[in-house]
């Protein structure tokens, strides 16, 4: 008994945490995404419908809902929200695994560079931002220089619509890809070396042996890892700030950008709940899709 009354004590800190975290917001949010609330207006929230009002008018309560599903802006950051995870999953993926193959072999330099993977990962998304917004600057960043040196006439990067946009992408690339090289050199230690080792010896090339023999063995680890980046970016928002707050104009605006802004901007904490529960969605079937994935074979 004493023993059991000890598990549930070292756990229940922890789910507490989780409860004030995440299950409290979660309801909050979900509560008034179905009212009217604006902080600049009122410290007090007003339901969109009550019984009151008659049952004809329900759809009422779903006001924030309707107005985000026929949001021009919600849409665009919906697209660009889209494309980002759509590339950052394929690129953060593809070159996570490349550095895995070219790192497994032993070695003391392969050796160095593996512990050096963990230093981009350890550095907070803020000041990755910070640093990428610096390097593109026209007149004193690394990005002016090189255009000067080259004799470059436009080299504002951050100016045009999709140079902001590769610039935010390449900063969330090169944070998670050293965090997903090391899981893939993991991955490669436990593909067994007898079937390479046969492999080579009827004949077949590295790459033959590599896309082969190798790579669908890699298969379950890479979708996990696929769906995995694709939670995280999906949740992008500190290089957003950091590099272009959104712009120029919308062309980088993500949802969770879209959502601080017309919560924390525009104080319509309402609207902003219920695209907080628009955003929420595909992430829950992410998770999901995840858990499925994780417990596969066990």
């Amino acid at each position: 008994m004493s023993e059991r009354l000890a598990k549930y004590g070292m756990v229940t800190p922890g789910v507490l945490i989780v409860l004030a975290t995440a299950l409290y917001p979660l309801i909050t949010t979900f509560y008034l995404s179905f009212r009217n609330w604006n902080l600049g207006r009122s410290n007090d929230s007003r339901s969109l419908w009550a019984p009151s009002d008659g049952w004809s008018h329900i759809g009422y309560l779903f006001d924030n809902y309707t107005r985000a599903l026929t949001d021009p802006s919600m849409w665009n950051s919906a697209w660009v929200t889209a494309k980002f995870t759509f590339f950052s999953v394929i690129l953060t993926v593809g070159l996570a695994l490349a550095v895995a193959v070219l790192l497994f072999r032993g070695g003391i330099v392969r050796a160095v560079l593996r512990s050096m993977l963990i230093l981009p990962f350890a550095m907070s998304p803020a000041l990755i931002g910070a640093l990428w917004r610096f390097m593109a600057n026209a007149d004193f960043g690394l990005a002016g220089a090189i255009g000067r040196a080259l004799h470059l006439k436009d080299t504002n990067i951050l100016g045009s619509p999709t140079g902001a946009f590769w610039l935010v992408l390449s900063s969330d690339v090169w944070h998670w890809t050293p965090y997903f090289a090391l899981i893939f050199i993991g991955a490669l230690a436990s593909v067994p070396k007898e079937s390479q080792e046969a492999a080579e010896i009827d004949g077949a090339s590295p790459l033959r042996v590599f896309f082969s023999i190798t790579l669908p063995q890699l298969w379950p680890v890479l979708a996990v890892a696929m769906v995995l980046k694709g939670i995280f970016a999906l949740k992008i928002f500190d290089q957003v700030v950091m590099i272009t707050n959104g712009g120029p104009g919308q062309a980088t605006q993500t949802l969770t950008h879209f959502i601080y802004f017309q919560g924390f901007k525009y104080l319509n904490m309402g609207y902003a709940s219920a695209l907080g529960w628009l955003l929420v969605i595909p992430m829950m079937l992410l998770t999901v899709l995840y858990v499925r994935l994780t417990q596969r074979g066990r």
